[in-house]
């Protein structure tokens, strides 16, 4: 792993901005590879502000449960790079990445490219090379200029719920927004869209009409999915499907798994993949994605905290993000009672007021800590000072370690349930300090 940490280190000096979106460096980088990116098994390509990760998640457990073999791409890690690349399944080896960074940095010289676009070349320069099913490609940032935008014609496009992050980037401006991600649409390519406000619906059938991409499947116009009687009901065209609920917790995840389904089942009734009832059913059990409302039951930082208490993880940093994790957990709260801490680290470009005011009359307090792996982190002390503006009771601390040990001092009759949020930089620290191994 040395090796490869030394790389990615070289790989992030060729261009001094770590975010410069557009596609001309990475298409001439391509160029140099043979353009491998021509030479994909089908394409899944996703968009969207939230549930990009747990969406193609699901995907990937459905397919693996009807038996296929899955390419996937996602970011950013948690704890290891390898996360980003799986091939045909596994977590591509270091052996493999090493090999395919080294080639990469040979084929681009002293060429300018950012990290995100050099490492994205390398994980499609090993899907070319390995055989598999289907690829599942998740879009960084955007959609239009994101170095993920080189498929000519993806086998399926999706846009998963659009809100307001990454501003200084794609603006605040929601249709505007949804244009960006809609530039992921091509001409012919199917297109799942998720729950959305108004105007972001209205601006993705426009744009898909201007690129004459489609068939569009909305939600609630031509597939829907919900909780009912403890069980997940999906419904389209074709039919109603009676599943169970995802692994994944949050109401948000139906609506995930629901993307999931109408995207598979499109693909099945095009004649691209076979899907049984059973594969999916089996892939919304089986299906992993850690930091997102994660249940944290043993490790270090678990027994740091107050005896009997529940420890939850989750990444989630915007205040879309923040509302959703709220709801989850009101929803545990009505299931089973406990005072809610929370444990918060963000970073500056994110808008920490919004997110902490969809907690109000829900957490008891806050104890805000830095994100030590990032240079862009928000000041504690800032960070505790915003969280009360916003009515949650806040104070700060030097770390997640502090924290713990400040909620176990305090005495109280019932075992708390405690949620460290804000961050998935700091969800990938809170996973590396606890020794949780990923698969």
């Amino acid at each position: 792993m040395q090796q490869i940490n030394s790389i990615l280190s070289r790989l992030s000096m060729f261009h001094p901005d770590e975010i410069d979106l557009g596609l001309e460096r990475l298409f001439t980088l391509l160029g140099k590879l043979g353009n491998p990116h021509l030479l994909l098994p089908p394409v899944i390509h996703v968009a969207g502000t939230n549930g990009k990760g747990s969406t193609s998640a699901l995907l990937r457990a459905m397919l693996e449960a009807q038996g296929l073999k899955v390419h996937v791409y996602t970011s950013p890690h948690l704890v290891d790079f390898r996360e980003r690349i799986r091939l045909a399944g596994m977590l591509v080896s270091e052996e493999s990445l090493l090999a395919a960074l080294q080639q990469c940095e040979k084929a681009n010289g002293d060429g300018e490219v950012t990290f995100f676009e050099i490492t994205t070349a390398a994980a499609l320069l090993l899907f070319s090379q390995i055989p598999a099913d289907i690829v599942i490609l998740e879009v960084g940032l955007g959609g239009r200029l994101d170095a993920t935008n080189v498929i000519p014609r993806p086998a399926m496009t999706m846009i998963t719920p659009i809100a307001r992050d990454h501003e200084e980037y794609l603006g605040s401006d929601l249709a505007g927004i949804a244009k960006e991600k809609a530039g992921i649409f091509k001409a012919g390519s199917p297109i799942i869209v998720g729950p959305q406000a108004d105007v972001v619906r209205d601006a993705l059938e426009d744009e898909a009409r201007t690129k004459r991409a489609g068939p569009l499947f909305v939600h609630a116009q031509d597939w829907m999915s919900y909780e009912e009687h403890g069980r997940l009901v999906y419904q389209d065209e074709n039919g109603l499907l009676d599943l169970p609920l995802p692994r994944l917790l949050g109401q948000h995840q139906i609506s995930n798994a629901g993307m999931a389904i109408a995207a598979l089942r499109a693909l099945a009734q095009s004649g691209l993949l076979d899907l049984s009832d059973e594969a999916i059913a089996q892939g919304l059990q089986q299906v992993k994605w850690p930091g997102r409302l994660q249940q944290l039951t043993n490790g270090p930082l678990f027994d740091m905290a107050p005896k009997g208490a529940e420890l939850w993880l989750d990444g989630g940093h915007n205040p879309n993000a923040g509302q959703m994790l709220a709801a989850a957990l009101a929803d545990l709260e009505d299931r089973s009672p406990r005072p809610l801490h929370m444990i918060v680290g963000m970073l500056k470009t994110k808008d920490p007021s919004g997110y902490f005011q969809a907690f109000k009359g829900l957490a008891r307090d806050v104890i805000t800590v830095p994100v030590i792996s990032q240079t862009n982190g928000q000041d504690p002390v800032e960070l505790a000072s915003l969280a009360v503006k916003a009515g949650v009771p806040a104070s700060a601390a030097s770390s997640v370690e502090e924290a713990l040990q400040k909620l176990a001092l305090i005495p109280r009759e019932a075992p708390p349930r405690i949620l460290i949020a804000g961050s998935l930089y700091l969800a990938g620290e809170v996973l590396k300090a606890n020794g949780e191994e990923l698969d």
